[in-house]
């Protein structure tokens, strides 16, 4: 049996954790450089808005329709993720945090009823942190998966399921028949792991439902299509396919890339923005234990704004793995020299890091320079120190110098016109309640 613990609207209720007077209200979170929607509150899914909306087609709704638009505060969701979590955790012996707001947890060997335990672990997480969420329980975790969908849509569609579904729905616990109920009302595109195309596919071929998606055969199923929606068809008639992914694998790439607020001309101003992007993925590197042979560096301008057009991108390799922000960020500087033309208004930029390898796999070369080899343990050091400090005092309190001195504003700043406060995040936007 697995469970999948789910945040409702779950960027949006962060926020209505802290201003409580946007319940009831149309509310947005907007992507980077306020695109477009990324989160909507179920009063603006009613009012028609579509996930990824630009926010110039719905901004007109403010006044017509007391729509409230924020800029994402990604610090305060990954906080109050990290909280929720752990308080999910409860639920049973085993779990695996798939996202930002989802988690699946294992509930072998957890004795009683498992709905009432859902319900349970659920109402503590609204009451202890504000946050509202769906618990689906099934024999799998694409069933699991399947009825958190129905928990969360019952609640927000009575009638839509059979009563009792919303909010904590067991499908472990329904007969066959409505267990077919259930997957009978369900389209196969709500399925997990059946995206757009594989929903064309299978309706062409009279396959609607979810039922209709587990009365196939897998067999012919792997034939047709792949062993992947087989693996689907499976786990839909109760057969455990995917397990818990306790220990995710390292990363086979780290990107850093970022829209800018503003068109972006000077050398000097993207070379703030690359060392800024270089500097963080070296951070998530030596997080994950790895060393870089390529770092790739990219810049282009948008292809929306009516203006000369320009994209490049360059790959430099390292003399040996590396870890080191230094030595990274000496290497996108390197490229995006060598990329570099004036006159065009840069839009985006970026750093990849390619060709990883774990920290336990070290090649011995000469250092060239300086004709020795290098004392790779004290530049480690000065890594760890660099990132206790910046974890401990925020980030951007130890930088490269060509990121530009803190605290002045950046050309290549994102636009965020509608951020909320650090609320857990930052000690000056911590609220204060005074007696």
């Amino acid at each position: 049996m697995y469970a999948l613990v789910d945040g409702n609207n779950f960027y949006v209720s962060c926020e209505r954790v802290f201003r409580p007077s946007l319940a009831g209200h149309p509310v947005v979170v907007l992507s980077n450089n306020d695109g477009c929607a990324i989160a909507r509150s179920n009063e603006a899914k009613a009012l028609g808005i579509a996930m990824g909306a630009p926010w110039f087609e719905i901004e007109h709704l403010t006044e017509s329709a007391g729509l409230v638009a924020l800029s994402a505060n990604f610090a305060l969701y990954g906080d109050m993720s990290d909280r929720m979590m752990s308080l999910a955790a409860g639920l049973g012996p085993a779990q695996e945090i798939y996202s930002i707001d989802e988690s699946f947890i294992d509930l072998a060997g957890v004795r009683g009823c498992l709905a009432d335990r859902g319900f349970k672990v659920r109402t503590r997480i609204l009451d202890w942190i504000g946050i509202p969420c769906c618990v689906g329980m099934g024999a799998t975790k694409t069933l699991a998966k399947l009825a958190n969908h129905v928990a969360k849509t019952a609640e927000r569609k009575p009638g839509s399921y059979p009563a009792g579904l919303a909010q904590v729905c067991n499908l472990a616990e329904l007969t066959s028949a409505a267990l077919n109920e259930v997957l009978a009302a369900t389209a196969a595109s709500e399925v997990w792991g059946v995206g757009r195309r594989m929903t064309a596919q299978l309706k062409e071929s009279g396959v609607h439902t979810a039922l209709d998606l587990a009365r196939l055969d897998p067999a012919m199923v792997r034939r047709r299509w792949s062993v992947v929606l087989e693996r689907t068809v499976r786990e839909l008639q109760g057969m455990a396919c995917i397990g818990l992914d306790l220990a995710p694998a390292r990363k086979q790439e780290i990107a850093c890339t970022r829209s800018f607020g503003q068109p972006v001309t000077d050398l000097m101003d993207l070379s703030q923005a690359v060392t800024e992007f270089a500097s963080r993925a070296a951070y998530k590197l030596r997080r994950q234990g790895s060393l870089t042979h390529q770092v790739l560096v990219f810049v282009r301008t948008s292809p929306f704004r009516q203006a000369p057009q320009y994209s490049r991108t360059v790959s430099m390799p390292l003399r040996r793995a590396s870890a080191d922000t230094g030595v990274i960020v000496a290497a996108a500087l390197r490229g995006l020299r060598a990329i570099y033309r004036p006159g065009y208004q840069m839009a985006k930029a970026g750093v990849m890091l390619l060709e990883l390898q774990p920290t336990t796999v070290q090649q011995a070369a000469l250092d060239l320079e300086r004709g020795e080899v290098p004392e790779r343990s004290q530049r480690g050091r000065l890594m760890t120190a660099m990132d206790d400090l910046n974890l401990r005092y925020g980030r951007g309190t130890v930088q490269m110098a060509s990121s530009g001195l803190a605290g002045d504003p950046k050309a290549w700043a994102m636009k965020q016109e509608r951020l909320t406060p650090g609320y857990t995040t930052c000690w000056a936007d911590m609220p204060v309640v005074r007696a």
